[in-house]
């Protein structure tokens, strides 16, 4: 395994994080293809065995049984605490962003993933009903009472993060040490504002849906997974660019065939190459962990990124939440409103 540091937070990861969004109790509303606890714990556990020690997970996925899933597998596979980094968000939930909602959510995650601090918390989203100077002030008290160890930010606008990035530096509270971007080979908007605004802070990125939802890691698009056939949020965001982002899935197989790899291999590379700290990988396999770690192995010239690359237009956005007022982006994100 290989690690990076989170920003400049000191915080020594995995190149590989283990996305729990799968681990749950399905609902109806929510995810049905979440996999069980004893499931769980058995990718939980190929993870340690091969050195991730970085796991992802929210207050809001699958009600909160993510969280519990989570805790309950390192705690029956005698893991201690210092040897995992665990992250968690708050946001889709009542008060999103507040003081009151943000001092009562970390509870609630707290609880269930049993631990009395938090690696990292990220804010899921920007909220506009609450003044800035109160979320981070809210958030840097976590941090100065030991209940959370960094900070770090999920999908806004890049002059949303900045404000709040300026804030904290005025306020003299805890900045943001990590980015958690949509970022892989179909979706790359985040090129053009966010990701130069996180080197500038020095903040790690770590891309969620870094396989595209499981787009860049076969040669069809639909897969006939029960995932496939019932994520609705999946194919929102990336279903109307299907026909021109297959070229580059092809591209991406093309290179896979060269290095005699996996599809998903070659996408997490191109990751690693421009600059990612730690993808976030979901799996609900323990054989997927062994796919994902292999993808450590592949470095891909300057010419093989580019030809990668070349086939790109531009997306819709999809993550921020929409400003008020304003009509929602195609695809932007519904499932936790």
């Amino acid at each position: 395994m290989k690690y990076a540091v989170l920003g400049d937070s000191g915080i020594k990861v995995s190149r590989i994080c283990l996305g729990c969004m799968g681990f749950g109790r399905p609902f109806e509303d929510l995810h049905v293809w979440v996999v069980d606890q004893p499931t769980a714990q058995s990718v939980i556990a190929r993870a340690l065995e091969l050195g991730i020690n970085f796991f992802d997970t929210a207050n809001v996925y699958s009600k909160g049984t993510s969280e519990e899933f989570l805790g309950q597998s390192l705690r029956n596979l005698g893991v201690r605490r210092e040897e995992v980094v665990i992250g968690s968000k708050v946001y889709w939930n009542p008060g999103k962003l507040s003081r009151e909602a943000i001092e009562r959510e970390i509870e609630g995650t707290l609880k269930r993933l049993g631990t009395d601090y938090l690696d990292l918390y990220l804010i899921h989203r920007f909220d506009y009903d609450t003044p800035i100077g109160e979320t981070m002030s809210a958030l840097d008290s976590l941090v100065k009472s030991g209940k959370v160890r960094a900070l770090g930010a999920s999908e806004m606008y890049a002059y949303q993060l900045h404000n709040m990035q300026i804030c904290a530096e005025r306020g003299g509270w805890t900045k943001f040490s990590v980015l958690q971007a949509h970022y892989n080979l179909i979706y790359r908007e985040d090129e053009r504002e966010m990701l130069p605004l996180a080197k500038q802070y020095n903040m790690a990125v770590t891309p969620y849906s870094p396989l595209a939802a499981g787009h860049l890691t076969r040669p069809t698009w639909e897969s006939g997974s029960k995932r496939s056939e019932t994520d609705k949020v999946s194919r929102e965001k990336y279903d109307a660019y299907k026909e021109h982002d297959m070229k580059i899935v092809e591209r991406v197989g093309d290179v896979a065939e060269k290095y005699g790899v996996p599809m998903a291999s070659v996408a997490l590379a191109w990751l690693w190459a421009k600059g990612a700290a730690s993808p976030i990988a979901g799996c609900t396999r323990p054989e997927r962990i062994d796919e994902v770690v292999s993808a450590l192995d592949v470095e891909l010239s300057a010419e093989e990124v580019a030809y990668l690359e070349e086939p790109y237009a531009a997306h819709e956005l999809v993550g921020p939440v929409a400003r008020p007022g304003e009509k929602p982006l195609a695809g932007v994100l519904k499932e936790q409103k």
